[in-house]
C-alpha cells in the first residue's frame, strides 16, 4: 500500500492515472478510439493546452491568472473587428497579440510592483476585460468578412488541424524554456522561496511581469484560433476557463505553492481534463452534470498537490 502511495504521489503517478483513465475510457466509451474522435479530442483541447503553457510559470512562481477567459475572448473580438475593418489577417492578429500583451503587462505590474494579491488583481481584469470584449461588440457575436480567417483552424498538416500542431509547438517551446533557460530556473527559484531569489541578485519583480505578459500573448494566439474555430468573435467565449487550465495544471504537478513544475505533467493533466470531457459528450451527458465533474476534478487535482507536499515534506 505504502509502495502504491509512493508510486502515485511521484512524478510517474500522474502517468499512471493517465493511463488507467485512457484504458478504462477506451473499453467503455464507443468510438472513443477512432481518428476522428482522438483529433476531435485534441482539438477541444488546444485553447485549454496552450493557456496551460504559460499558466505553469504563474503558478511555479507563486501567482496565477484569473483573466485569461476573459482575454482569450477579448483577444479573439479584436482580431475579427480589426480584421474586418482593416482587410488584413495579419493586421487582426498582431492587434490581437498586443491586446494580449498590454493586459499581461497591466496585471503583472499591479501585481509586482504595486504588490496588489494575484487573486484580486486578476479577478478585477476578468471583469474588466470581458466588459471591454461586450462594449466592443454590443453584447453581440461579430462576424468574420474575411474567409481566409477560418483557415486558421481549419488548415491542416500531414492530415492534423494547424491548432494542434501550434499546441504542440508551444509544449516544446516552453518546455524547453522550464528546463534549460535561465528564465525557466528563475521562475522556479522565485516560486521556491522569493526572498532568497532576490538576494541572490533574480530581478523577481521583472520576472513576475515578464510571466504575466507572456501569459497575455500566449492567450491572445488562443484567442484567435479559437475565434477562427468557432467562426465569429464571441464576447461570452472561454467563460471558466481559467478553472479548467487551473486544474489541468495542477493535476499536471505543478505546485499551488510554487517551486515545482514539469511540461510533460502538464501536458497529461490537459489530456486528462480533454478525455473527461470528451467521455462525457460521447456518453450524451448533459452539460448540467458536466460542471459537477469539472468541479470534482479541480477539488481532485488540489487535494493531489497537497498529499504531494505532505509527502515532499516528509522526504525532506
Amino acid at each position: 500500500m505504502t509502495h502504491l502511495k509512493k508510486i502515485l504521489l511521484g512524478e510517474q503517478g500522474l502517468v499512471v492515472i493517465f493511463a488507467v483513465a485512457f484504458v478504462i475510457v477506451s473499453l467503455t466509451v464507443p468510438n472513443f478510439l477512432s481518428e476522428r474522435n482522438m483529433l476531435g479530442l485534441l482539438q477541444s483541447v488546444v485553447t485549454i493546452g496552450i493557456i496551460a503553457c504559460t499558466m505553469m510559470f504563474c503558478l511555479a512562481s507563486r501567482d496565477f491568472d484569473l483573466s485569461v477567459g476573459s482575454t482569450v475572448a477579448f483577444s479573439g473580438m479584436v482580431a475579427v473587428m480589426a480584421s474586418n475593418a482593416s482587410g488584413s489577417i495579419l493586421l487582426g492578429l498582431l492587434a490581437a497579440v498586443l491586446c494580449g500583451a498590454v493586459v499581461g503587462t497591466i496585471n503583472g505590474v499591479v501585481i509586482a510592483r504595486f504588490r496588489i494579491n494575484a487573486l484580486i488583481t486578476t479577478l478585477a481584469t476578468m471583469q474588466i476585460v470581458r466588459g471591454f470584449a461586450l462594449i466592443a461588440s454590443d453584447g453581440r457575436a461579430v462576424g468574420i468578412n474575411d474567409p481566409g480567417f477560418y483557415q486558421l483552424a481549419l488548415s491542416r498538416f500531414l492530415g492534423v488541424p494547424t491548432p494542434i500542431w501550434v499546441m504542440g509547438l508551444f509544449f516544446i517551446v516552453f518546455g524547453f524554456v522550464l528546463n534549460r533557460t535561465v528564465f525557466g530556473k528563475n521562475t522556479l527559484a522565485i516560486g521556491g522561496n522569493p526572498e532568497a531569489s532576490r538576494l541572490a541578485g533574480v530581478d523577481v519583480a521583472r520576472m513576475r511581469i515578464w510571466i504575466f505578459a507572456l501569459q497575455g500573448i500566449v492567450c491572445a494566439v488562443a484567442g484567435v484560433l479559437l475565434a477562427s474555430r468557432i467562426t465569429s468573435g464571441q464576447p461570452n467565449a472561454a467563460t471558466g476557463l481559467e478553472l479548467s487550465v487551473i486544474s489541468a495544471c495542477v493535476l499536471g504537478g505543478v505546485s499551488l505553492a510554487g517551486g515545482r513544475a514539469a511540461m510533460t505533467g502538464v501536458i497529461v493533466g490537459v489530456l486528462i481534463m480533454g478525455i473527461a470531457e470528451n467521455a462525457m459528450n460521447l456518453l450524451n451527458i448533459q452539460a448540467f452534470y458536466q460542471y459537477v465533474v469539472r468541479g470534482l476534478i479541480l477539488l481532485l487535482a488540489v487535494l493531489l498537490d497537497n498529499l504531494r507536499s505532505v509527502a515532499g515534506r516528509q522526504r525532506v
